[in-house]
């Protein structure tokens, strides 16, 4: 808790998704968490803005990038981590569990053996209470299962990346209803998280503005303690279990699942068909 590492949010107005560049303070060393690369998914258009603004500033501030970070495979957006890691380097690093997303959905998705599912495509596969360096800062992966099998919480100094293991206070959790999520683990997720000291700062994933505030990613976990809106207080596991049951049985599927799974499972590679040329499936009636 003593490094206090510096912290640069930039925020995806399409995904309402937050990317983290994250510096070591005693060296020129940095880590991003969570990147978004671009889809026009109607026009089946990849772009890259939101990556080039983060190159743009890891190369602006002269840093080095040693690690591209993934909490989880994302369902809501598509991670450019392949493409950042061409244009500066970094290893990849996401859950051990990745493997049961990518058996799960190499199913859905008809994958053929191919398409590897050890999780292979990734540089680093972390386990519970992994440690890894950014320059000469230390930060370990929390296991965070429940939104889904492989969802990990990044802590680094006084920070933790909470992935979607918890929203704003206001916001609460996220949703647990997706092929291997669980109510009941996102609660135990939750207060593993919460056990980290009070004045840990917790940096968001996703913010979705609830009753029109601004857009906020930072708070601590003192604050979730005493006011988050779905485990904060006096709930109870019981509470949060049967709220969160029924509020997801009335949830529509994210809009990007269907390209993020497949692009997200392969550590931000798009894939392709027999001809080499860049594909994406549509399962009917399959998730």
């Amino acid at each position: 808790m003593s490094v206090k590492p510096e912290v640069s949010a930039h925020f995806d107005e399409t995904t309402n998704t937050i990317s983290y560049i994250v510096k070591d303070p005693a060296s020129n060393h940095c880590a991003i968490i969570d990147s978004v690369m671009d889809i026009d998914y109607a026009a089946g258009r990849i772009t890259y803005d939101h990556a080039d603004a983060l190159i743009a500033e890891i190369e602006k501030q002269g840093l080095t990038l040693d690690w591209i970070i993934e909490t989880h495979v994302h369902a809501d957006h598509l991670s450019a981590a392949p493409y950042i890691q061409q244009k500066l380097g970094g290893q990849i690093g996401v859950g051990e569990k990745i493997m049961i997303i990518q058996e799960t959905f190499g199913k859905i998705f008809n994958e053929g053996t191919e398409f590897q599912r050890d999780g292979s495509q990734f540089d680093a596969l972390f386990k519970d209470g992994d440690t890894y360096m950014i320059g000469t800062m230390q930060a370990f992966a929390m296991f965070t299962p429940g939104h889904t099998p492989a969802c990990m919480v990044h802590v680094i100094g006084d920070a933790a990346f909470a992935g979607d293991t918890l929203f704003m206070p206001d916001g609460g959790s996220a949703r647990c209803d997706f092929p291997g999520g669980s109510a009941e683990e996102l609660y135990d997720s939750i207060q593993k998280v919460l056990s980290l000291p009070d004045e840990t700062r917790l940096f968001m994933c996703h913010d979705y503005g609830p009753n029109g505030r601004s857009i906020q990613w930072e708070t601590t976990v003192a604050d979730q303690k005493a006011s988050n809106i779905h485990v904060g207080g006096d709930k109870t596991r019981e509470d949060f279990i049967k709220f969160r049951t029924e509020r997801d049985a009335q949830l529509s599927m994210p809009k990007l699942i269907i390209p993020s799974l497949q692009v997200n499972m392969r550590a931000g590679e798009i894939p392709t068909d027999e001809n080499g040329n860049q594909m994406l499936k549509i399962p009917v009636n399959g998730i």
